[in-house]
């Protein structure tokens, strides 16, 4: 068997590409690897780049954009994130996109490196790929991030284009196609539910984390833990609301969580698009409506 292995970007991902001759048994023995994936454009099948198919595949185990001084910079990098309590799902997002960017230098020292780099990895590996404005804003974020933490330097970010942002207006129900839902239920829990979420403009996950404690009539306010970006906040509290919400307790005798599910635990996201989906239909609202457009 004659077949060639390249370590590869693809799609902004570190993969290994096969090349070898296109046979039925070949094929059926490539498609038995885990992760692997049929790449068109490539004209060939691809795997993850890790330890374990470097071996297979007989690559180095550590390639030239993979020293041991990059790779512990890297792991550095991923502490901070997580000492400065960046959420799991931002630390994997920074950390890939600042290994997505060093290894399109892969024999650059980190110590030569400048804006102008940056500015070529978005002409010639962003851009090229028509990848998403998101991910080039990702990318930029990271690698300011990583320089000016571990390699404590700034590199002149602000020489760098950026996207512009799209700001779009947003899709709302009128405040009477509200009303007219709101009005059609006749389930007290779900009145309160939709009018919670109108009112004080909450989020979906908002307003199923809330618990009993968390209502302040006093101050008439509302407190909402970890909202966006992990933090608490206080918003206002109707006295219409609070009228509904006394009601709505003294029926249903809720014990932690403001509303509970059947099985007692918090109600569910599938169960509250249902409630606000048949408003809709008592109310003779046909068009597509989620729960962003109480907002």
């Amino acid at each position: 068997m004659k077949w060639t292995a390249k370590a590869i970007l693809h799609k902004g991902e570190a993969r290994i590409a096969l090349y070898f001759e296109n046979t039925p048994e070949l094929n059926a023995r490539i498609r038995k690897l885990p992760g692997v994936a049929w790449s068109r454009t490539l004209g060939a099948w691809h795997v993850p780049d890790t330890g374990e198919n470097r071996k297979r595949f007989k690559l180095d185990t550590i390639g030239p954009d993979e020293t041991p001084e990059r790779k512990l910079k890297q792991e550095q990098f991923r502490s901070w994130l997580r000492s400065r309590r960046y959420s799991e799902n931002t630390i994997k997002t920074y950390t890939e996109a600042l290994d997505t960017f060093l290894r399109f230098f892969p024999d650059r020292e980190l110590e030569s490196m400048t804006h102008e780099d940056v500015i070529r990895f978005n002409n010639e590996f962003i851009l090229k790929r028509n990848l998403s404005a998101s991910y080039q804003n990702q990318v930029v974020n990271a690698i300011k991030l990583f320089f000016s933490t571990v390699e404590t330097r700034k590199l002149e970010i602000e020489l760098i284009h950026r996207p512009k942002k799209y700001h779009s207006l947003p899709k709302v129900l009128a405040m009477e196609e509200v009303a007219q839902i709101i009005n059609a239920l006749d389930n007290l829990k779900h009145k309160c539910m939709l009018s919670l979420i109108y009112s004080a403009g909450l989020r979906r996950s908002e307003l199923l984390n809330m618990e009993i404690s968390d209502i302040d009539s006093k101050r008439m306010q509302l407190l909402i833990r970890k909202s966006n970006g992990g933090k608490d906040r206080i918003v206002p509290l109707s006295e219409t609301v609070l009228q509904l919400l006394r009601a709505y307790y003294l029926e249903y005798k809720p014990e932690k969580m403001l509303f509970e599910g059947q099985d007692g635990g918090a109600y569910s996201e599938r169960s509250l698009a249902l409630v606000l989906k048949r408003g809709c239909q008592l109310a003779g609202i046909k068009k597509p409506v989620n729960l962003h457009m109480l907002r």
